[in-house]
């Protein structure tokens, strides 16, 4: 993010995220250790994970109605994904998601479906412990966007570390038409890096941005051909993960760790937010057209 000054970079902001050569020896027993207690323990149901040489791959292929949307399960499964992976020796970890769609963000169907008094709580009590444990995830995330990334898929693009599209990717964040405000701290990463104007006209408007544009305004890092996307992001990816593990983490921990503290302010207020919108009665109405709308097009993307 832009705004903060060398100055305002001190190194007491950064207790536990620089790693000293002392510690790596320690730290790379402990997570063969934990990986052991970890492996078997947990049943993926929702991704897909691969472990490769040097790097975590986990591919989004849900079941839900709408291609690769997010509901408390998914959320759930990627959160204890991204806590696990903190103590094994993978040192980047890589998202990329199966068929068409990237993600098309949180699901609806799991509002209408349910219609349970308290699904907005299981749900912001799932998304708020995946994003902190994003915000505050150590290795560098890696994401390769296939396709359509709507709503969530699109608003945590800025927390991750290198996005790649395809060129057939696009990017929304539809909130006003299903009645909702922003989430994953979109509404202080998005105008910071697309400025206020296009952020404003994406949240309110349905403004959607193509993989060029993402690209041109720093959203996306790369745009290669859609039909060897993966060919292209695999090799970087490797050549990524043989670098030193004690670099990769201090690099990301001096870019990321001044910022920790302010996105989970502002996590804490759209989570208010969303809890307020979700939970009104106009919201089950605006869910319930978006989702017609999507049946009756197919391809709202």
């Amino acid at each position: 993010m832009s705004g903060t000054s060398p100055k305002q970079i001190q190194h007491n902001h950064l207790p536990s995220a620089i790693v000293t050569p002392s510690c790596v020896k320690r730290q790379s027993d402990e997570r063969r250790t934990s990986r052991r207690q970890h492996e078997g323990a947990y049943k993926f149901k929702e991704i897909v994970v691969k472990l490769c040489d040097g790097f975590t791959h986990v591919t989004l292929a849900t079941t839900a109605t709408l291609k690769n949307a997010v509901n408390p399960q998914v959320l759930t499964e990627l959160t204890y994904l991204l806590n696990s992976l903190r103590y094994d020796n993978s040192r980047l970890l890589l998202i990329s998601a199966t068929g068409s769609v990237f993600c098309s963000g949180i699901d609806p169907h799991f509002f209408l479906e349910r219609k349970e008094s308290n699904a907005a709580d299981r749900l912001l009590d799932a998304l708020k412990g995946f994003l902190t444990e994003l915000i505050d995830f150590p290795k560098h995330v890696i994401v390769a966007v296939n396709g359509a990334a709507v709503g969530l898929g699109t608003a945590i693009l800025p927390l991750c570390d290198i996005v790649y599209a395809s060129d057939k990717a696009v990017f929304s964040m539809p909130y006003t038409q299903l009645g909702q405000t922003p989430e994953a701290c979109a509404s202080y990463t998005v105008p910071q890096l697309l400025g206020s104007a296009l952020a404003g006209e994406m949240f309110t408007a349905g403004r959607r941005l193509t993989a060029a544009e993402a690209c041109q305004h720093g959203l996306v890092s790369q745009v290669f051909l859609h039909s060897n996307l993966m060919q292209q992001v695999i090799p970087r990816v490797k050549q990524m993960a043989a670098a030193s593990r004690l670099v990769l983490e201090t690099t990301k921990a001096l870019v990321r760790t001044p910022h920790r503290k302010l996105l989970a302010e502002v996590l804490q207020q759209e989570c208010a937010c969303l809890r307020t919108h979700w939970s009104a009665a106009a919201f089950l109405d605006n869910a319930q057209a978006y989702v017609k709308k999507n049946h009756v097009k197919n391809d709202l993307f």
